[in-house]
């Protein structure tokens, strides 16, 4: 079973905004750092956000920038992606991942648990 959740995935259209949540399954803990990752078909996994256990600390990829922003809740061990001026170009299935340090990382190897992931489609 998947221990972390995502959800709100859904097709939206261009400059409409959307928010992404990734809840962790009951008893896991030590995800100290969270973040975002995405994959278009035909293209390799992309780190989009990263965020710190107590939130002071965040980082995001270069082409969402200024428009995605990384929260999360320690008492639900959740984070959520809030995301604004969606395009085209930002259509991918969505990954939640987590790891057991505190360091911050945009290397998808170095995130221990994934969730499975939510669709989502900017289109016209």
């Amino acid at each position: 079973q998947a221990q972390l959740a995502e959800s709100g995935g859904r097709l939206v259209k261009p400059g409409e905004s959307l928010r992404l949540s990734c809840e962790a399954s009951p008893g896991i803990y030590n995800f100290y750092v969270m973040g975002w990752f995405r994959q278009a078909p035909g293209k390799e996994r992309e780190f989009v956000a990263a965020i710190s256990w107590g939130g002071g600390s965040t980082d995001y990829g270069e082409t969402v920038k200024g428009r995605f922003s990384i929260r999360r809740d320690n008492t639900k061990e959740a984070v959520h992606l809030q995301m604004i001026d969606l395009k085209p170009e930002d259509t991918a299935t969505y990954y939640c991942a987590a790891r057991g340090t505190y360091s911050l990382s945009r290397s998808r190897h170095d995130y221990d648990y994934w969730g499975q992931g939510t669709q989502v489609t900017v289109s016209s």
